[in-house]
């Protein structure tokens, strides 16, 4: 049997095969296409591709993986970094530009987002990228046959698991709730949004170097979800169960075997569900519940364009993705929610995705997502960092650990994580 190639020579070696091949492309005659690096795959991966195509000059699109850091790491160190790519996270951008790798980039004229994003793209004063697609993350889902009422805060949410769980014993219902547990950022996604809720003056202060991750906030927050999760019957097969459920299995959980009746998931859920649909009942959304009536602050992730230095093109393409109309095919085909407000409400094809955009621009209510903004290894991605110790949390809580001993280890691995990025207390 032939060994397996370590996950980062198997980077590496396809990083440079991509790499070789753009190269050899550039020199086959005719003009040179701008190459773009992406996380997107599947359905999102086809879309972007559609936009581009309108793009004046050719395009090539390559979708890294999940790992685009790695990725890219391994194509500078190869000499064969693309022109532009679209990273997930606004701390890579800042990371690239103070390595020297990125391109000042400027947005189009007709370019505007939500106060305070744009902030998360500049080193020492200048733009490196600019929001290309947001994602609405305070979302729950469920088939209207399933709840016809939804719960309205977040006590209402608590009880109603409550009972739905003790149905789901007695006499073998659906499980309350669906959950992806064993990809981290789906648990991360729940704790950001107790946590913007339970102390939105603390939320932002997790980003920076002095962060307390010891703190009475995130104590709080964890204890909130702790209240939850360690209901008995909450979760499909269990808290074991879900940590071995990935994000996809969770939607088709509600959407299609309805062995659950509620998924929190963001704005992309509808891509993944709308396979699955079984019959013409869509699912639908609500806002998820705060401790208040009519849901808690809004929770938003995104994806940036940046350009890497000496690309030639790059910077150009980046202004064109900007522009209100660049993404159009997109937008009607669905699935797509904008950061750039100008882009017209009625640009949308349904009344979800209108009003998502319109929350989006509700003031005073935006948070970006947190893990996404923590340095280093602290982001989390599998296995490590906030991802690893949320699963560690939920593994407890849905075990029997009392949430108060669940609550100080997740605390002590949290701070301690965030010293060894550099910084936290």
């Amino acid at each position: 049997m032939r060994p397996a190639i370590p996950a980062s020579r198997r980077t590496l070696l396809r990083a440079a095969a991509v790499g070789a091949t753009a190269l050899a492309a550039g020199c086959s005659g005719g003009s040179r296409s701008v190459q773009v690096a992406v996380v997107w795959s599947t359905s999102e991966l086809d879309r972007f591709r559609e936009v581009v195509a309108g793009y004046p000059a050719p395009v090539q699109v390559v979708s890294a993986g999940n790992d685009i850091d790695a990725f890219l790491r391994a194509r500078h160190l190869a000499g064969t970094s693309p022109d532009v790519a679209i990273l997930p996270r606004p701390g890579l951008v800042t990371e690239y530009a103070q390595r020297g790798w990125l391109s000042p980039v400027r947005p189009s004229a007709g370019y505007a987002v939500p106060g305070g994003l744009s902030e998360l793209l500049t080193a020492e004063g200048q733009r490196y990228g600019v929001w290309v697609k947001a994602a609405h993350k305070s979302l729950v889902w469920h088939l209207p046959s399933m709840l016809p009422v939804p719960p309205a805060n977040w006590d209402e949410l608590v009880r109603l698991t409550r009972e739905l769980s003790a149905l789901a014993r007695r006499d073998g219902g659906p499980a309350p709730l669906a959950i992806g547990a064993a990809d981290g950022w789906v648990l991360t996604d729940w704790f950001e949004n107790v946590l913007a809720d339970v102390a939105p003056e603390s939320y932002n202060a997790l980003a920076r170097a002095d962060a307390d991750w010891r703190g009475s906030a995130v104590r709080e927050a964890l204890d909130r979800l702790a209240g939850l999760w360690s209901i008995d019957g909450a979760f499909v097969g269990g808290g074991r169960r879900a940590l071995l459920t990935q994000y996809e299995e969770s939607v088709i959980q509600v959407v299609h075997t309805r062995r659950a009746v509620m998924l929190v998931g963001a704005d992309f859920t509808a891509d993944v569900a709308d396979p699955f649909q079984r019959g013409p009942q869509a699912p639908v959304t609500f806002r998820f519940p705060g401790a208040s009536s009519g849901g808690g602050p809004l929770i938003v992730g995104g994806d940036a364009a940046v350009a890497f230095a000496d690309a030639r093109g790059g910077v150009e393409l980046v202004e064109w993705l900007t522009r209100a109309d660049s993404f159009q095919p997109w937008l009607r085909s669905g699935g797509y929610l904008s950061p750039n407000t100008n882009v017209t409400i009625d640009s949308y094809r349904d009344r979800v995705g209108q009003r998502l955009a319109e929350e989006m621009r509700t003031p005073g209510t935006l948070r970006f997502d947190l893990s996404d903004q923590l340095p280093g290894p602290f982001t989390g991605s599998d296995g490590v960092g906030i991802w690893r110790i949320m699963q560690g949390f939920f593994a407890d809580v849905t075990d029997g650990v009392r949430a108060g001993e669940a609550t100080r280890r997740a605390t002590g691995l949290l701070a301690a994580a965030a010293r060894n990025a550099g910084g936290g207390r």
